[in-house]
């Protein structure tokens, strides 16, 4: 029976931090030059502190803006990015941003001064090498390449002091409605991603993965622009952002400009515009695309409408849950909410089990699954709710344990995954569920306002299921009773499409998937000679066979269809890069293909980049190498970043959190967290030093250990709960004291907190120490590390009394 870190320990290992992230804090982010990693230093992402001097802060980007225009079904996007110079010395910039797991990318360009330079299209290593060339001779250069398909990295070089440099991409994406509803989805930042792959010898394509990362809360170095020009063809009857205060003006009934409100913020979350047609039409039918050398087409049909089925499957359902780090607070309790509504959901003779995981995993019955009575679905609500989240995000082993549970017979097996993917072994997790899903449908929820949404989809597309993303704890209650309808009632199943006088060939999707939610069915594929006869498309509902005819004429071709070109060769691309990435790159023939495709229609893959050379000669080639600190994602917390020793446990910044639960047998109660502390499995370790410190890390402050006491509590709460929740945020509370001790500030023994709990978890009205402290900074700083904390939800407001003990060690 595998047990996981006991709380006691994690106290430890924390406050161990505090005085290891004061030593580590750096003057700039300046880069050293590239020196040898050392066996145990990984590729985890680490934290960058500004001074607030730009000449050593030097931070590169100073602008990013995406300008969308939307014609009937496809968004044509234009990212701008400006980098400046605000140092002595010549400057390149190394930038990581997101974009949607769609994306065409198939221009780029480069302006300096008023010269502009168009970006060619190369094999990845000849537009490396032509770049690392451009750089040594001293011309302003830039490079684009993917890292993953929605993680980009741009190097720009030889920025000259002084100088602004503006980049610009293009990209295509393809739009298809959901229940009717359309959706635009702009990624802004790349979460910081899980790594316990050590750094020495890790491939290219990796090492972006070691990114510097602000401190929660501290909004992005630069400011974020979006307009949205908005032409539905026909009329809309609703528009709104879940994500950004927006301002929208209308210029016709099918046609608004949307544009934000405030450019300085925002820039940390994935902005979502959604919109409506009136009488909830989608925009459905044939396209053709007649081009010179090749004639495209695309076909989005109407789906037939969900028949409630008669009847009654038995079903099975594996719930996988993330509790790692960087769900630690708004993301976990959205997922908690979503899943204790799901759970309740279940019918009486389903049966399920419930997997969590972070560093470790823990399963709720490991001899099989549960039936849904009552007091099983109480004690699974139980088991995920009193979670704090922490630790890593050891997917793989969780997916593996998960898919190897007992089956109960005589049901249908659904898996479901709720997590915001910040690992970077997309790739394994695919090959993974292809090699040990069997007879089963995964679905996978993407918890928080800026995921990873290409492990997201890719799990849900690997598994035949459908992929969720949910921003917000409104969204989690409707999101849990949609993907019950799905499940109940699918549209339409063993679905085959063919081609009745109509020549077409290299038609993707191969396969179409059953369709559980009521989104068009989308093929994009190639034809020869005249367009005629019809596609036709057959399938199941429940109420019996489907069958329908697209007929296919000539009017239907257009010239202004040329987007189809590039929306057909991205699609096939995406296709082949799961087979690559299922073979781990070793498939030659594959990698081949999708570089002949990149090179061939001028979009960037895995395996092709874009690279712009200045021809005038600026610099010595000698440059200051920066990467732009990235601002973590809206919600996620500190203990999203932090750094690991592959083969091992944590070294530091992250260790479990998740208490000491004992696999829970059929009808067995939940135990209970062991009250005294208990012994650490090893000893704590210092983090290897951060690449962003030029200057050498001050000593730390002389050794402050801090211990949290439950002093006192006025009324009914869960008392286990509640000390989990301050325990996890011990390192913050300890944070606050070291800054201030350092700062001169003399501290007590003791510091007492006395502050009053609400039924919604959070603290209400003042936080007020006992007996006052000197130093005003230091009690806002204890204030806010309190109000950050996500306690457990009494019936009525609890007042509670904390004493934090302060020794030196």
């Amino acid at each position: 029976m595998k047990r996981l870190l006991k709380p006691w320990g994690i106290i430890l290992l924390l406050l161990g931090m505090v005085g290891m992230a004061v030593a580590l804090k750096p003057a700039a982010t300046q880069v050293r030059p590239d020196r040898p990693e050392s066996k145990d230093k990984t590729l985890s992402p680490y934290f960058v502190v500004l001074s607030g001097d730009p000449e050593k802060d030097l931070l590169p980007l100073k602008s990013t803006r995406a300008d969308v225009k939307i014609a009937g079904t496809v968004a044509a996007v234009k990212v701008t990015q400006v980098y400046q110079n605000q140092g002595k010395k010549p400057l390149e910039a190394i930038y990581v941003f997101p974009g949607s797991t769609r994306a065409a990318v198939h221009a780029m360009r480069m302006t300096v001064g008023e010269r502009i330079i168009e970006a060619q299209i190369m094999e990845r290593e000849k537009a490396r090498q032509t770049y690392e060339d451009a750089k040594k001779e001293g011309k302003t250069t830039s490079l684009l390449e993917q890292q993953r398909p929605n993680v980009f990295q741009m190097n720009v070089a030889n920025i000259l002091p002084g100088e602004e440099i503006k980049v610009e991409l293009n990209y295509l994406e393809l739009l298809e409605p959901e229940e009717n509803v359309y959706e635009f989805v702009y990624p802004t930042v790349v979460g910081p991603r899980y790594s316990n792959m050590a750094a020495a010898g890790a491939p290219d394509t990796e090492k972006w993965v070691k990114n510097p990362y602000l401190h929660e809360g501290q909004p992005p170095p630069y400011t974020f622009g979006l307009s949205v020009d908005l032409r539905s063809g026909l009329p809309l009857s609703q528009l709104a952002s879940p994500s950004h205060d927006i301002e929208v003006k209308y210029a016709g009934p099918a046609a608004a400009t949307v544009s934000l409100k405030d450019e300085k913020t925002g820039g940390n979350k994935d902005f979502v515009l959604r919109y409506a047609l009136t009488g909830d039409k989608i925009q459905g039918g044939l396209l053709l695309y007649p081009g010179k050398d090749e004639n495209f087409f695309l076909m989005m049909m109407e789906p037939p409408a969900r028949v409630a089925a008669d009847a009654v499957v038995k079903r099975e359902y594996i719930f996988i849950v993330d509790v790692s780090g960087s769900m630690h607070g708004f993301p976990l309790e959205i997922s908690k909410t979503l899943m204790e509504n799901i759970i309740k959901g279940l019918k009486p003779h389903e049966f399920f089990n419930v997997l969590l995981f972070e560093s470790n995993n823990a399963v709720l019955s490991e001899s099989g699954s549960l039936p849904a009575t009552e007091e099983n679905k109480q004690k699974a609500v139980g088991f995920i709710k009193e979670q704090p989240g922490g630790g890593g995000t050891e997917i793989l082993a969780a997916m593996n344990r998960a898919l190897a549970l007992p089956r109960t017979p005589g049901t249908s097996r659904i898996v479901v995954v709720a997590t915001d993917g910040y690992v970077h072994v997309e790739p394994q997790t695919f090959e993974l569920i292809r090699e040990k899903l069997g007879e089963a449908n995964l679905f996978a929820f993407g918890i928080g306002k800026s995921v990873n949404r290409h492990i997201i989809e890719g799990m849900a597309r690997v598994g035949m299921g459908e992929p969720f993303i949910i921003l917000n704890p409104q969204e989690a209650v409707r999101e849990a009773a949609r993907f019950q309808k799905y499940i109940q009632s699918p549209v339409l199943t063993g679905i085959k499409v063919a081609f009745d006088g109509f020549d077409a060939y290299d038609v993707e999707p191969l396969n179409l998937p059953d369709l559980f939610s009521l989104r068009p069915l989308t093929l994009l594929g190639k034809y020869r000679g005249t367009p005629s006869g019809a596609i036709v498309v057959k399938g199941k509902t429940a109420s019996g066979d489907f069958q329908q005819k697209i007929p296919v004429v000539q009017d239907q071709a257009s010239p202004d269809n040329a987007a189809l070109r590039l929306l057909w060769a991205r699609k096939r691309i995406t296709r082949l890069g799961d087979l690559s990435q299922l073979k781990r790159g070793k498939d030659e023939g594959t990698i081949k293909e999708i570089t002949q495709l990149g090179l061939k229609y001028s979009l960037m893959t895995a395996y092709t980049s874009f690279v712009a050379v200045d021809k005038v000669k600026r610099a010595d080639g000698q440059v200051v190498t920066v990467k732009q600190p990235l601002p973590l994602p809206e919600g996620v917390s500190d203990l999203a970043v932090g750094g690991y020793a592959p083969g091992g446990g944590p070294k530091y910044a992250k260790r479990s959190m998740m208490p000491d639960i004992a696999m829970v047998r059929p009808g067995a109660s939940m135990p209970k967290m062991p009250p005294g502390p208990l012994a650490m499995k090893e000893p704590i370790a210092p983090p290897p030093p951060s690449t962003t410190v030029k200057e050498k890390p001050s000593p730390p402050a002389a050794g402050l250990k801090v211990s949290v006491q439950i002093a006192g509590v006025k009324g009914k709460i869960d008392m286990a709960h509640l000390k989990r929740a301050l325990d996890a945020e011990t390192a913050k509370l300890a944070a606050c004291c070291e800054d201030a001790r350092k700062k001169g500030v003399k501290l007590a023994k003791e510091i007492t907190l006395v502050f009053t709990i609400g039924p919604d978890g959070k603290v209400a009205g003042e936080i007020l120490p006992k007996p006052p402290l000197a130093s005003d900074a230091l009690t806002k700083c204890l204030g806010q590390a309190v109000r950050g904390i996500a306690f457990p939800t009494p019936a009525k407001p609890v007042e509670v009394t904390v004493k934090l003990v302060l020794r030196d060690k």
